[in-house]
């Protein structure tokens, strides 16, 4: 399993999440989730995701626990690696990739919608990374 985690789990470790999940190579998926999560998904998130033709997650969002990194086999963060918002635990356990995302709650839709594309970009090519590392092994 792949793990992307945000603060909010609202935008971008969700978008991160569908995104995956709609291309993940045999044997993956993807689950997300945050540090200190929103009680709902950004308004943003669902139609940003529409366009493309698909669906946010099945679950609002949910706080990150030492359960789910442990459940993971890469942890991949959308730009939260410090120490206000990431706990301990999250770089202690496991391999943690920083994708380095800004955060796209303020930004316009256009900015939104750029931050969505890198989204899609990473997780295109995380995808083709994952589908020739399993091939290797396999």
């Amino acid at each position: 399993m792949v793990l992307f985690v945000c603060v909010e789990n609202a935008a971008r470790s969700l978008m991160a999440e569908s995104i995956f999940n709609s291309c993940a190579p045999a044997g993956w998926r993807a689950r997300s989730a945050g540090t200190r999560p929103a009680s709902l998904p950004n308004p943003r998130t669902g139609p940003a995701l529409k366009e493309m033709g698909l669906e946010l997650p099945p679950h609002s969002p949910q706080l990150l626990t030492p359960e789910l990194v442990r459940e993971a086999e890469l942890v991949v963060t959308m730009g939260c690696l410090d120490e206000a918002s990431c706990p301990a635990f999250l770089t202690s356990l496991g391999p943690v990739r920083d994708w380095g995302l800004p955060d796209p709650s303020r930004m316009d839709p256009e900015g939104f919608r750029s931050v969505r594309d890198e989204i899609v970009r990473r997780v295109g090519s995380l995808c083709t990374e994952l589908t020739s590392t399993h091939a290797v092994e396999g």
